[in-house]
């Protein structure tokens, strides 16, 4: 009788491909892209919550909805490679005149 060969380990590899591959191809460890991921998703809900809170009371929060987009979208820019400039900077978004 033939011996056993192990069975390919698809459901590992298959844990693999959903826990690393992603984190591995933006450069990080797993454990890096869960911090990362977590403070950029703590810092939407706290600028959402703000932007609610200012709907209601159009005094409060008055900047912090757009400031925290502005912060999140930095820090993403800086983390992407290569040079990314906000669309706003790129020449034809430039106004040819002011008035």
């Amino acid at each position: 009788m033939p011996a056993k060969t192990a069975a390919p380990s698809r459901p590992i590899e298959s844990l693999r491909l959903w826990f690393a591959a992603h984190p591995r191809s933006v450069g990080e460890s797993y454990a890096e892209h869960f911090v990362t991921a977590v403070r950029f998703g703590f810092a939407m809900i706290a600028g959402g919550l703000a932007c609610f809170v200012h709907a209601v009371f159009p005094a409060l929060f008055e900047r912090t909805g757009s400031g925290t987009i502005k912060r999140l979208y930095s820090a993403m820019a800086a983390r992407q490679p290569g040079d990314v400039r906000p669309a706003h900077e790129e020449p034809y978004w430039q106004l040819e005149y002011e008035i």
